[in-house]
């Protein structure tokens, strides 16, 4: 009887095997098809972010205004100076906020364990509004309060859930309950403030792109520039963690050294996030898990969730700005109503895996 051959992954079927010289890479078919479809779905509403608005514009209008060439002073101001940052910040904080979601959720092996569950995002938004509030800070001063804030509640939420080891039910319930508490405090802040510094935190706390300048696109860009590397290169010991501290320790991985940098990566993610568009709710709930079931694979996917997250993220707000035209609403609002939707549908449906 001749010995039957494991079959790796690299042979099962849905794989492409890739040489590039000694290293060996292996692409699954269906994330690139996804991949390919998200980014031609970002083209397209990309093009169309450019072209609605009070002041509309042909294709070819849109395109030599925003190569700064044609005679429509007014084309070139709404393009280069209005749509294109809106367009482009849409697609970074849609992204950014995506790969944050897909990091927690593996690290707490939970779909709720996103951070505006567990609370890094309401943390985030806290520190901003005390810089908005008490300091009277500008956009800049903000985005750090912002930061610092994500910060302080990330390593408030890690050590109150931490007992002989993280697990992802006490991170999620202790998230909540943190949430909880800075929902209240953010609630406070706003109460108490002056009518002209609560009006702003109200604005700033509906998460909107309004006033997106390119400043505000160069900050969330370079941090995706540091940080995507840096989750990549983190995303191999972290589908380590996902199969357990033990084991993840006996394949080699620095298990709390690699936990720690992951929540590094994905607070700055979310906060840096909120610091340019105000608190976006569920995006990093429901982007990761979307490309998930696009894709068909349990992996970490950190790819497929960013541009998911960017689609969801650059869609939402094209319905926010013409659902109610001339009136714009926030992206909040509309990404809190679907995402609200998507929380019951997830919560149904683990209830039933549960009972089953």
């Amino acid at each position: 009887m001749s010995a039957t051959r494991p079959i790796s992954v690299a042979h099962r079927p849905g794989y492409h095997r890739l040489r590039l010289g000694r290293a060996t890479l292996l692409i699954e078919r269906r994330s690139v098809a996804v991949g390919l479809a998200a980014v031609g779905v970002l083209l397209v509403l990309g093009t169309v972010g450019l072209l609605i608005g009070d002041y509309p514009l042909r294709l070819d209008q849109a395109l030599r205004a925003l190569v700064g060439v044609g005679g429509d002073p007014l084309a070139q101001f709404f393009v280069r100076g209005q749509r294109a940052p809106r367009v482009l910040a849409a697609m970074l904080v849609g992204a950014a906020l995506a790969v944050s979601g897909a990091i927690f959720q593996s690290l707490s092996d939970n779909p709720l364990g996103s951070p505006d569950v567990i609370g890094f995002t309401t943390g985030s938004a806290t520190g901003a509004l005390v810089a908005i509030i008490v300091i009277g800070a500008g956009p800049a001063e903000t985005a750090v309060g912002a930061l610092a804030g994500g910060a302080v509640t990330a390593a408030v939420v890690y050590l109150l859930a931490w007992r002989h080891g993280l697990t992802g039910g006490r991170l999620v319930l202790v998230g909540i309950g943190v949430a909880a508490v800075l929902q209240g405090v953010n609630n406070l802040l706003v109460v108490r403030a002056s009518l002209t510094a609560a009006q702003t935190a109200g604005q700033w706390l509906a998460g909107s792109f309004n006033a997106t300048t390119w400043p505000r696109v160069l900050l969330v860009g370079v941090a995706l520039a540091l940080l995507l590397p840096a989750a990549a290169l983190l995303a191999r010991p972290l589908g380590a963690l996902v199969l357990g501290d033990d084991l993840a320790a006996a394949l080699g991985v620095r298990v709390e050294r690699v936990r720690t940098l992951l929540v590094l990566v994905g607070v700055t993610l979310v906060a840096v996030a909120t610091a340019a568009a105000g608190p976006i709710n569920f995006i990093a709930l429901a982007a990761p898990q979307i490309a998930r079931r696009l894709t068909r694979t349990s992996g970490i996917g950190l790819g497929t969730s960013a541009l998911v997250g960017a689609v969801l993220v650059l869609a939402s707000d094209l319905l926010a700005q013409r659902l109610l035209a001339p009136t714009q609403l926030a992206v909040g609002v509309v990404t809190g109503v679907l995402g609200g939707g998507y929380l019951i549908w997830l919560l149904g449906s683990q209830w039933r895996k549960g009972a089953r």
